[in-house]
C-alpha cells in the first residue's frame, strides 16, 4: 500500500490504489511507551496506513488541543514537577459525553517550561497518571507559533481585524506561518505515536492546529478525523486577506467533520470554500455536506455548554456562600450588573462602561441604586493594543466614579486579578443582570454560567436568604456578535457599537417585572442544562461516526505535495480508464458506438473559444471514416453552432439541444423530435428569466431552438447560486402545466421539452444499430456533466434488454471524479483527447499522435 505525493492529478494514473485488506487485522496498543505502533504481525504497510479493522479493544477518542487539562507546578524543596487535572477545562469535561468504557487520551502542550532533560519522565508519569501526551515545543519555536501566528495573525484576523496599518495589527510574517506548520507538525507527530488509526477516532479543537489534519492524512488515509473551530470564522471578504488562506482550508477539509458554534461561522467556512477552492455544498436530510475529491465533509453546528455538575458543586462550596453574603453586605440596597471578560480588545469592555454612563446620565433615579462589576481575566496575548485597551477602561472607569460616584458609592468597580471560580460564581448569583458586550466572540459561556448560578442550589438558597420556593429571575444582555447569542432568544441582543441602544437595553433589564424575568430565566435555563457540555461531546462524536462509515467502502489514493496534500476516494467499482484497456478492446471488435459530450469532454469548460483545435477534428475524422464506428456528438448546443464547428468531419453524427434535433452525418437532413412541437411555453419563460438576469449581474441568457437557458458562472458564486433555487422554484411553479422539464445543472438553470435527452438519443442509435446492419460490441460513452448521466443510463438498459447474441463491453466514462453511473472515469479533457488518440491510432496505425499535440487540462490539481 503505497502512500505517495503526486504533483498533479495526472500522476495517478501511475500510482497503484490503496486496496482494501478483506481480514481485519489487530494492531497492538502500546501506548504506555511514546513511540510509533509498530506492526508486529508482518502485514503492515510502508505508509503505516492500515485499512484493516481491529478489534477486541474499547473505543478510543484522542483529544487534541494546544494546551493540556493540567495544571502544573514545581516542589521548590524536591525540584520535582507536581501535576493535577485542570477541572474547569473543557477538553477535560467532554468525557462525560462518552461512555465509561471510552478511553480517552489527551495530546497538548503543558502551560510551563521543562527542562529538555525532564522530558522523557515527565512524558511518562503524564501518559500514566493522567493519559496525557505533552508536545514539548522549543521555547522560541512555542513563542513564533503561540504569540506570534496564533495571537498576532489568525486571532485578530478571525475577529475581524486586518492589519491595515503597522500600528494595528502584525503583518503577515512568513517566518511565523512556518513555526506554526512545524508546530502542528509535531502535534501531528505525538498523536502518531499513539495512534491505531483503525479504531481510534481523533478530535482537534481550535484555531492552534489547522493544518494539523493534512498531516495525520497524509500519514494514515482513512484516519477519523474531526476537528471544532471554537473562534469564530470571519466572512470571505475577511478571509480572503491570508496569504495562506488555501493551505489552512485544505487542512481543515482533511476532516471528516467540522464543527462550528453558529450557522454564520459555518456559512463563512462554506462560502470561503466555494469562492476560493471551487467547491459545492449541499444539505442532505438535515446535514450539511462537502464534496471533496470523493470524500464527503460534514459541517456541523451547535454551541459548546457549560458543565452543570462543576458549576453546582462550586456553588456548594463554603468559600462561594461566604463570599455570596460579603457580597451582599458591600452592595446592600444597590442592584449589581456582572460583566465578566478577558482583557481583550475585542471584549468591548469600553463600550459597556461608556453605556453604563450613558445609563447614569439619562436616568437620575438609577444614581446611587446600580453598580456595575467588571471581572477582568488576565490578557491571554501581548501587545499594544492590549496595553492601550486596559489604559482607555482605567480612565473610563475613573471618569464615571469621578461624576457619578459618592461617599461608600462607586458606580463602576473593576476587579482587575486572576478571580478564583468560587469568587465569580458568588458574583453571578447576586447580580440581577449580566452584560456580555464583545464586538466579535466565538462562544462565550458567561451567560450560561450565569444563569445556571442563578438558578442556584439548596445551600446557595440558604446563603441568599431565599427559599425553595422564591421564583428564579435573571436578566441578560447580550452582543448580537457573539457566538452564544442565537441560543439565547429571552436576552436583550444589542449592537455593541451603539451606546444609546445598550445603555436602554440595560435600563430595560433593571426595571423589567419580575413575572417576565422568571419566564425569560427559565426559557434559558431549559435550554442551558439540556444542552450541557456532555450533550455538545456526545453530539459531535455520534456525527463524527457517521461522517466516518464509509471509510473502508472506498479505495484512496494520495496526492498533492505539502500542505496541499488530499486523499481521492473512490468507490471500489469506480476506476480510471486506461488507455491500454480501452485499445485492447477496441481493436478485438467490429461494430462500435461511440457517444461523445462536447463541453467539458472533448473541448475545456473554461475555454473561450469554444471551437474545437486541430486535434481534436483530426482524431474525430479518423474515428468516423473507419467504417466498424458510428461516432456521435451528443450536445446540449445549438445545430447551427455545431454544425459550423464540426463541419470538416463528414461522417460524424450530431445531436444538438440533447437530442431534440438529430443527424447522421455531414449530408443528411436534420430530424427533429415529434415529443414536442408546441414551444409557446417560451412566451412564458423569457420574461421570468430576463428579470432574474437583470437583478443578477454577470448572468445571461442562452436561447436555443428548443429551450432557453440562464447561466450563472460568470456572477458572484454565493447570489448566483441563492437566484439559481429562486428561479427553479419560480419556473417550476409557473409551468406545472406545460410539457416541459425544469432543470438545474452546473450553474445553469435549464428549461426544456419533455422526453427530450441524451439518453433517448442513445437509445436510439443502438437501437438502429441493433435493427440494421449489427448490433453493436463495443460501446463507448464520455460525459461531463449531470444530463449525461442520462446517457449511462440509458446505455446500461438498452444493452441489457436488447436481443444481443453476447454482450459488448461497455465504456461508460465521466470526466472528473464524481458520483456518477459511469464505471469509469478520466481526469480531465486532456484525458479524453489522450484515449480518443489512442482508438484513432488504433484504426489508423500510420497515424501519429505525438506529446506536443495534446493539451493538459490539470484542473484537479
Amino acid at each position: 500500500m503505497a502512500s505517495r505525493s503526486y504533483m498533479n492529478f495526472s500522476d495517478l494514473a501511475t500510482g497503484d490504489l490503496l486496496d482494501i485488506v478483506p481480514i481485519p487485522r489487530a494492531l497492538p496498543r502500546v501506548i504506555k511507551v511514546p513511540g510509533i505502533i509498530s506492526d508486529l504481525d508482518g502485514n503492515g504497510s510502508p505508509d503505516g496506513d492500515s485499512d484493516a479493522t481491529s478489534s477486541g479493544f474499547h473505543e478510543r477518542k484522542i483529544i487534541v488541543a494546544n494546551m493540556l487539562p493540567l495544571h502544573a507546578k514545581r516542589d521548590m524543596e524536591t525540584e520535582k514537577w507536581s501535576f493535577s487535572l485542570d477541572k474547569d477545562s473543557i477538553l477535560l469535561q467532554v468525557k462525560d459525553g462518552f461512555s465509561s468504557e471510552t478511553e480517552i487520551l489527551y495530546v497538548g502542550s503543558l502551560k510551563v517550561e521543562i527542562d529538555a532533560s525532564e522530558h522523557e519522565e515527565v512524558a511518562q508519569k503524564l501518559l500514566e497518571d493522567f493519559n496525557c501526551v505533552p508536545t514539548f515545543l522549543p521555547h522560541d519555536l512555542q513563542k513564533k507559533f503561540y504569540l506570534g501566528f496564533c495571537k498576532q495573525q489568525l486571532w485578530p484576523l478571525f475577529h475581524y481585524m486586518l492589519p491595515m496599518c503597522a500600528d494595528h495589527g502584525e503583518r503577515f510574517d512568513r517566518s511565523l506561518w512556518q513555526a506554526y506548520v512545524s508546530a502542528n507538525k509535531i502535534f501531528a507527530d505525538k498523536v502518531m505515536e499513539i495512534i491505531s488509526p483503525d479504531d481510534d477516532y481523533v478530535w482537534v479543537h481550535d484555531y492552534h492546529l489547522m493544518v494539523l489534519p493534512t498531516f495525520l492524512r497524509k500519514r494514515f488515509h482513512r484516519v477519523k478525523l474531526g476537528f471544532f473551530l471554537h473562534s469564530p470564522f470571519p466572512s470571505s471578504e475577511i478571509y480572503r486577506t491570508l496569504p495562506v488562506r488555501d493551505e489552512i482550508l485544505r487542512g481543515l477539509l482533511n476532516c471528516d467533520l467540522i464543527g462550528f458554534h453558529t450557522f454564520d461561522y459555518a456559512r463563512h467556512f462554506l462560502s470561503c470554500c466555494s469562492r476560493m477552492l471551487g467547491l459545492d455544498y449541499e444539505s442532505k436530510r438535515g446535514y450539511i455536506g462537502l464534496e471533496y475529491f470523493g470524500r464527503t465533509v460534514y459541517i456541523k453546528i451547535l454551541p459548546v455548554g457549560v458543565h452543570m455538575g462543576r458549576l453546582e458543586s462550586v456553588l456548594n462550596l463554603p468559600a462561594t456562600s461566604t463570599k455570596v453574603k460579603e457580597i451582599q453586605e458591600q452592595f446592600k440596597g444597590k442592584k449589581v450588573i456582572i460583566g465578566v471578560d478577558d482583557m481583550d480588545i475585542f471584549k468591548g469592555i469600553s463600550l459597556k462602561l461608556l453605556a453604563m454612563e450613558q445609563l447614569l446620565q439619562q436616568d437620575l433615579q438609577l444614581r446611587g441604586k446600580i453598580v456595575l462589576v467588571q471581572i477582568v481575566n488576565p490578557a491571554r496575548g501581548l501587545g499594544k493594543d492590549v496595553q492601550e485597551a486596559k489604559k482607555e477602561m482605567y480612565l473610563t472607569a475613573k471618569r464615571i466614579n469621578e461624576a457619578y460616584g459618592a461617599a461608600g458609592y462607586e458606580p463602576v468597580v473593576l476587579v482587575d486579578r486572576p478571580v478564583p471560580r468560587y469568587e465569580k460564581s458568588a458574583y453571578y448569583a447576586v447580580a440581577e443582570c449580566c452584560i456580555v458586550n464583545a464586538v466579535r466572540d466565538g462562544m462565550n459561556l458567561v451567560p450560561y454560567k450565569y444563569i445556571v448560578c442563578r438558578q442556584g442550589t439548596p445551600s446557595m438558597e440558604e446563603a441568599l436568604g431565599i427559599t425553595k420556593d422564591t421564583p428564579r429571575t435573571s436578566m441578560l444582555v447580550v452582543s448580537e456578535f457573539i457566538g452564544c447569542s442565537p441560543s439565547l432568544s429571552g436576552a436583550i441582543r444589542v449592537n455593541p457599537w451603539d451606546i444609546d441602544a445598550v445603555a436602554d437595553a440595560l435600563s430595560s433589564a433593571i426595571n423589567m417585572r419580575s413575572s417576565e424575568k422568571q419566564l425569560r430565566h427559565e426559557k434559558h435555563y431549559k435550554y442551558v442544562s439540556t444542552h450541557d457540555v456532555a450533550y455538545w461531546a456526545r453530539s459531535f462524536a455520534q456525527d463524527l461516526e457517521r461522517a466516518c462509515q464509509d471509510h473502508y467502502k472506498k479505495r484512496c489514493w494520495a496526492f498533492g505535495l505539502g500542505l496541499g496534500f488530499r486523499v481521492l476516494s473512490l468507490s471500489p467499482s469506480f476506476r480510471r480508464l486506461l488507455t491500454d484497456h480501452a485499445v485492447a478492446s477496441y481493436r478485438t471488435t467490429n461494430r462500435r458506438a461511440i457517444f461523445l459530450d462536447y463541453d467539458g469532454t472533448v473541448v475545456p469548460e473554461a475555454s473561450i473559444s469554444k471551437m474545437p483545435g486541430p486535434e481534436i477534428l483530426s482524431v474525430l475524422n479518423t474515428l468516423c471514416n473507419d467504417p466498424k464506428n458510428t461516432v456521435f456528438i451528443i450536445s446540449g448546443r445549438g445545430r447551427k453552432s455545431l454544425s459550423e464547428w464540426l463541419s470538416s468531419c463528414k461522417m460524424l453524427g450530431i445531436a444538438a439541444e440533447h437530442g431534440y434535433f438529430i443527424r447522421w452525418n455531414n449530408e443528411a437532413e436534420w430530424e427533429t423530435s415529434s415529443l414536442a412541437a408546441d414551444l409557446d411555453w417560451k412566451n412564458t419563460v423569457e420574461p421570468i428569466m430576463k428579470s432574474y438576469t437583470e437583478a443578477t449581474d454577470g448572468s445571461s441568457i442562452e436561447y436555443k431552438e428548443s429551450a432557453l437557458v440562464w447561466h450563472h458562472q460568470d456572477a458572484d458564486p454565493d447570489f448566483g447560486s441563492c437566484q439559481a433555487k429562486e428561479l427553479l422554484g419560480h419556473l417550476e411553479s409557473v409551468l406545472a402545466n406545460e410539457p416541459v422539464v425544469v432543470k438545474r445543472g452546473q450553474q445553469i438553470v435549464e428549461v426544456k421539452p419533455q422526453g427530450v435527452s441524451k439518453g433517448l438519443v442513445a437509445e436510439k442509435v443502438l437501437m438502429t444499430m441493433v435493427n440494421g446492419a449489427g448490433p453493436p460490441d463495443f460501446v463507448m460513452c464520455i460525459g461531463d456533466d449531470r444530463s449525461d448521466e442520462d446517457m449511462f443510463e440509458s446505455i446500461l438498459s438498452t444493452v441489457s434488454g436488447a436481443p444481443l447474441s453476447v454482450a459488448p463491453e461497455i465504456f461508460a466514462c465521466t470526466v472528473g471524479q464524481k458520483p456518477s453511473k459511469a464505471k469509469y472515469y478520466l481526469n480531465d479533457v486532456g484525458g479524453v483527447v489522450q484515449l480518443l488518440q489512442g482508438l484513432a491510432s488504433a484504426s489508423c496505425p500510420k497515424a501519429r499522435y505525438v506529446a506536443q499535440s495534446q493539451v493538459s487540462f490539470e484542473s484537479f490539481v
